[in-house]
């Protein structure tokens, strides 16, 4: 199940324990905070689960209720959750930036290799309305969320090769570190409404995880 939000509705309340988390955030993390799980909780009652206080965990991934797994993700505009039960699927990693592309300074040559600079650069040849690079970023950060609830453990950007499909609007992830429960992992991307969106979801048999193409 998945809820989106491209605003703050006024008037959602957090549980005490989430205040208490978040009493001296800035006015935007507060909103962030709060419209996320707000979407959050409204896909977990489509599950059946009653609300509760979904409080970040380590390294900030959020806390989900037993047999619960999900993501969550928030830019500016936009805000999303994703969750299923444990029984159905193994992990979920989602992420959602502007579709713009990424600040100048050195920061693309920090999250990508050189091999995936060179596809950047055809994906842009064909298809210069898409900011590949932010795109690529996004993945990325939905291959650490889908990751991390496997291994408790980081992942940095250059432990993962991304590759695009720019015709079918998906992506592969290839796990370049040597102690990994999975190879990889499969997604989708989307760009619409100037938001970037890239998502994974491995069912509880693995089959989106075990072979990528490379």
């Amino acid at each position: 199940m998945a809820e989106e939000c491209f605003d703050d509705p006024p008037g959602t309340e957090l549980f005490p324990e989430e205040e208490a988390h978040i009493d001296r955030a800035v006015d935007k993390r507060r909103r962030e905070f709060t419209t996320v799980r707000r979407c959050a909780r409204l896909a977990l009652g489509r599950l059946g689960f009653a609300p509760a206080p979904l409080l970040p965990g380590l390294r900030g991934a959020p806390g989900w209720p037993e047999g619960v797994v999900g993501s969550m993700t928030h830019c500016a505009g936009y805000r999303a959750a994703a969750v299923a039960t444990g029984a159905k699927v193994l992990t979920i990693g989602i992420d959602a930036e502007p579709a713009e592309p990424l600040p100048a300074g050195g920061v693309l040559h920090s999250v990508t290799s050189e091999l995936e600079r060179a596809r950047l650069a055809e994906y842009a040849a064909a298809h210069p309305e898409i900011a590949w690079d932010r795109l690529l970023f996004s993945a990325k950060e939905a291959v650490y969320k889908a990751w991390f609830p496997l291994t408790r453990r980081w992942l940095g950007f250059e432990e993962a090769d991304v590759a695009f499909d720019p015709e079918g609007g998906t992506f592969t992830a290839r796990l370049l570190v040597a102690d990994r429960p999975v190879d990889g992992f499969t997604g989708r991307w989307a760009v619409a409404k100037g938001i970037a969106v890239t998502a994974i979801a491995v069912p509880a048999d693995g089959s989106a995880a075990r072979h990528p193409n490379p």
